[in-house]
């Protein structure tokens, strides 16, 4: 009840996709952010990412680089081709990317822990407050 009292106060400027084949993460990060009065969507694997994408034209991505049968890579070059600007994050369990040089196209990376969500709280309202995205985590 008292999330909910909160939501009301804040004003929801934001839409955040977040892109996760773990139903649970999504929805704990979706909550977390729901939170800080940012609008969430979420997709569960990279078919129904591209439909999201497509009908809430959102403000950060958040994506998985592990999603059943597709890598998250390929939904990141097609997010950034269909819009240059968009600040996407990777947030994935593994930590042997950060020299990886695809990284340079996402905005920023994030291992999954249990620690990773205050960070990513504040990576996410860096991210978002930028006249141009670039920074890296």
């Amino acid at each position: 009840m008292a999330a909910e009292q909160k939501n009301m106060n804040v004003n929801v400027t934001s839409t955040i996709l977040i892109v996760d084949d773990q139903p649970h993460l999504r929805e704990l990060i979706g909550e977390s952010l729901q939170e800080q009065g940012y609008r969430v969507v979420g997709a569960g694997n990279a078919t129904k990412a591209r439909e999201v994408f497509k009908q809430s034209n959102p403000d950060l991505v958040l994506l998985d680089l592990y999603l059943k049968g597709f890598q998250g890579w390929d939904l990141l070059r097609q997010f950034k081709k269909q819009d240059p600007h968009l600040p996407v994050l990777i947030v994935t369990a593994y930590d042997n990317y950060r020299d990886d040089p695809r990284l340079a196209e996402a905005d920023g990376y994030i291992v999954k822990n249990f620690a990773a969500l205050e960070t990513l709280n504040g990576v996410v309202a860096s991210l978002l407050s930028q006249e141009s995205p670039g920074i890296t985590s």
